[in-house]
């Protein structure tokens, strides 16, 4: 029997936790003119919600994550290759002859897939520019194309002053939805909240947070059954309970207690049996990190995972905001209604670790 819970990538069909209202607003909203941009930390499944929603619309549509960018002109070819997927190459080849640079395009005779690259040295603004222009081209306001932009905020590493000019490339256009994503909650806040920003109100703006516990206990007991006959509901509270319903982690957990039920039924207590596993696979991981950490961030990591309170009077209350936000920006601590530690085997290992 296949595992019932997936984690990790993209997830679609029977993997899909829930978030129904949130689909449904978002398929909605984009059948206006208006252009979305979704706020979350990283893991709440974001990009999956996205993906479904807009796979629903029936719309045309291209992803491109700009943490895999590296570079404006790394980023026209992704968007131009994204774009090729969807518009065969001969279909465009007039809107390319009006490139300012033509692209260099390869085609793998065994697989079928496309390469698509720029000479060195070339102005990134202006292929991004005419990337731009000819997705617009390409479509009309009755035939709309979805461009979808993952952990946006990395456009201010990019290049300089990245945000001004692809604001006054993308305002222009009438053909195109733009669906903007980011984990970083500060920095994505800047980049649409400040009325400075080049992107200030670009887009409506929506946050998503984590499951709501009814409907993701649902969705674990029902599988669960399948099973664990007659504790499937206990053991969804559980894993419910240790993960605070982060979506990410109760996937993973899920997946290794039906794991454990499928091969070791006889066992006691399947939940804490997950838990030391995962704990101990990503042990050497958890040191690792544990050790890179400076004084601060150990000692800050320390009190969330206790419960203790942050102002006690050892650091400055700036020092100990400036580590937060960085602690919040690479990805170990998150922030629901307080700071948290977004991991909680990694919370689980520091506390066993470091009595």
């Amino acid at each position: 029997m296949e595992n019932p819970f997936k984690f990790g990538t993209i997830v679609e069909e029977e993997y899909f936790t829930d978030r129904v209202q949130e689909v449904a607003y978002i398929e909605q909203f984009i059948q206006s003119a208006n252009h979305l941009v979704l706020i979350s930390p990283r893991r709440f499944g974001k990009s999956s919600v996205v993906a479904k929603a807009v796979k629903q619309s029936g719309r045309k549509n291209i992803t491109v994550n700009l943490q895999q960018a590296t570079s404006v002109s790394d980023l026209s070819a992704k968007l131009l290759k994204e774009f090729f997927k969807v518009h065969p190459l001969e279909r465009v080849r007039h809107l390319i002859t009006h490139f300012r640079v033509i692209p260099t395009i390869s085609t793998n005779p065994l697989t079928g897939s496309m390469d698509v690259s720029f000479q060195p040295g070339v102005d990134g603004i202006v292929l991004i520019e005419d990337v731009l222009t000819l997705i617009e081209k390409a479509h009309s306001e009755q035939d709309r194309m979805i461009v979808v932009l993952d952990e946006f905020q990395e456009i201010r590493d990019l290049a300089p002053k990245l945000d001004k000019q692809l604001r006054s490339i993308m305002q222009k256009q009438k053909n195109i939805n733009y669906i903007l994503l980011g984990s970083q909650e500060s920095m994505m806040t800047d980049i649409f909240e400040d009325k400075k920003s080049p992107f200030y109100h670009f887009g409506e703006l929506m946050r998503l947070g984590k499951l709501p516990h009814e409907d993701f206990h649902q969705y674990l007991s029902e599988r669960l059954a399948k099973c664990f006959v007659e504790t499937h509901e206990e053991l969804s509270d559980r894993i419910l309970d240790y993960t605070d319903c982060h979506p990410y982690y109760s996937q993973q957990l899920a997946a290794n207690v039906w794991q454990i039920g499928m091969l070791q039924p006889a066992t006691s207590d399947p939940v804490q049996k997950a838990i030391d596993y995962i704990v101990t696979t990503h042990g050497l991981d958890y040191e690792r990190l544990w050790m890179n950490f400076n004084r601060t961030n150990k000692w800050i990591l320390q009190r969330l995972v206790s419960n203790k309170p942050l102002q006690s009077g050892e650091y400055r209350t700036s020092t100990i905001y400036s580590a937060l936000k960085r602690l919040q920006k690479d990805g170990y601590v998150i922030y629901s209604n307080h700071y948290e530690m977004e991991d909680p085997f990694f919370k689980e290992w520091i506390l066993t670790n470091n009595k």
